[in-house]
């Protein structure tokens, strides 16, 4: 058995691509998601700070879950992409505790926030006189940062007992990122405290904000089978499924893959339903939201025209003083 002062030796990450052709097609496609992952939140967050039609409690929100994707992919890529150009799998002992705590508080707080979202579309929908006064900018600056501090405060204790325990296996991580329950197969001491722990980590952070989501959007169903208007019908019920589709891509796989028992649990399995919640969540979030709601698609039009009209005038400034000197 390895004393605690071993421990500081690298990480190797096993990764997502096999040594092939299909591996490099694998690559590029990941690479070009998370191009398009980058481009779409940023986007999003400077379309919402531009746009003054879009300062709304919802939308607010929304910028929040772009920067939490734009964090969130960039924790992971990067890395992966590195070891698998260079050949260099490895990966430091305080390298791997860092990039597993960004990754638990992100994937803590977007849970959280995704529950907040639905709580907000709740209120507009069911108690729509009430909205300005529950969905006020102090309550959404509470929501994101007891979202941030609850996750911070969870994926602080993960990280360091995972930092703590000694490792006698193979150092090789059988993922493409250091996620904590891949690396306590290689620990040599019983982990059964710690798979509890994990177990009562996700209920909270995940399943106990799904069921509220599923009891706000059962009401929800309710309300706009209520409403009166062909029109507002079809504008709910777009917004409200459109979050739900969110909700299911991100929570889905996550509870299936850390509520299963390590018996019942395969690396390869893991590696795949980590793709979803890790790297096409991320992508996809900014495309769903931004294509089917025309809000947002409105407010691309009117920035795209001021950055036109802007131009415009830059430019025949430019011919004035020209033509005058």
């Amino acid at each position: 058995m390895e004393n605690n002062n071993e421990t500081s030796t690298d990480f190797f990450l096993l990764g997502l691509f096999p040594p092939s052709g299909i591996g490099l097609l694998f690559f590029i496609f990941i690479i070009l998601i998370f191009l398009m992952a980058l481009f779409g939140n940023m986007s999003m967050i400077i379309l919402i700070l531009l746009d003054t039609h879009l300062h709304t409690p919802m939308y607010f929100l929304l910028s929040q879950l772009s920067l939490m994707d734009l964090n969130y992919i960039s924790t992971i890529v990067p890395k992966m992409a590195s070891n698998y150009l260079f050949g260099n799998k490895s990966i430091s002992f305080i390298g791997c505790g860092v990039q597993s705590f960004f990754f638990i508080t992100l994937a803590g707080a977007e849970g959280l926030l995704l529950a907040s979202m639905a709580y907000d579309r709740y209120v507009a929908i069911c108690f729509p006189l009430h909205y300005p006064i529950r969905m006020t900018k102090k309550m959404c600056v509470l929501m994101i940062t007891g979202s941030w501090m609850i996750s911070s405060i969870n994926s602080c204790a993960h990280t360091v007992y995972a930092l703590h325990i000694p490792y006698c296996r193979s150092r090789a991580i059988n993922h493409f990122f250091c996620d904590v329950p891949a690396m306590l197969t290689l620990a040599c001491m019983d982990t059964w405290v710690y798979e509890y722990t994990v177990f009562v980590s996700i209920t909270l952070l995940l399943v106990f904000p799904f069921i509220g989501i599923a009891c706000s959007y059962g009401r929800v169903l309710l309300a706009i089978c209520r409403m009166h208007s062909v029109e507002g019908r079809k504008k709910t019920y777009s917004t409200c499924s459109t979050h739900l589709t969110v909700v299911t891509l991100y929570y889905v796989p996550f509870a299936y893959t850390y509520l299963r028992p390590r018996s019942l649990r395969s690396p390869t399995e893991d590696k795949i339903l980590a793709v979803f919640y890790t790297i096409l969540t991320p992508m996809l979030n900014p495309i769903i939201y931004s294509l089917r709601n025309k809000e947002v698609m409105g407010a691309l039009r009117r920035v795209i025209q001021r950055i036109s009209l802007y131009k415009c005038r830059q430019s025949s400034h430019s011919s004035c003083c020209f033509r005058n000197t």
